[in-house]
């Protein structure tokens, strides 16, 4: 995760400073340890990893995730409260998910953290809950208005490695 990181942060340092400057400072063990209580789950140890380098995005500039702004500890709350608060007011009743293998049929699940946003309500999401075949942690792609659920990466180490691998060509 380090070395992915300072090899993105050298690239963004000379293609996108303002990106660069965007990106909040490390979350602080004790930061992490409230968020996985206020989601009430542990999260992977790649993500964590993250998150202590880089909390998120400010979201002053240039989402770093090609069109996803890498969400910070209270968006990611904010996000995953506000799809919960529509799954417990019924509004995603009737609403039927078309699922790859290994991921839940249903439109939302609690065990979904987003960590990412195109700001218009699609997200990627580890996924805590998994269905059989699937993997705890498994990143995947939901879409609040298309019932597509898709498996993106078997986990945010091999997603983020990914990414920075497009990334720097």
């Amino acid at each position: 995760m380090k070395q992915d990181w300072e090899r993105l942060e050298a690239w963004l340092r000379l293609n996108e400073a303002k990106t660069l400057a965007d990106l909040n400072s490390p979350a602080t063990t004790t930061a992490i340890q409230d968020l996985e209580r206020r989601l009430g789950c542990s999260l992977p140890s790649g993500y964590i990893e993250c998150l202590k380098i880089h909390a998120g995005q400010q979201g002053k500039a240039k989402w770093l995730f090609d069109g996803n702004e890498f969400l910070s500890l209270q968006n990611v709350i904010l996000s995953w409260a506000t799809w919960n608060d529509l799954l417990e007011d019924g509004d995603l009743e009737g609403s039927t998910a078309q699922s790859d293998k290994g991921i839940q049929a249903v439109w939302w699940s609690r065990g979904w953290i987003p960590f990412a946003s195109n700001g218009g309500g699609d997200f990627l999401c580890l996924d805590m809950t998994p269905a059989s075949g699937g993997r705890s942690g498994q990143v995947i792609e939901i879409f609040h208005d298309f019932p597509a659920r898709k498996l993106v990466a078997p986990d945010f180490n091999s997603w983020f490695s990914n990414f920075v691998g497009s990334k720097l060509g």
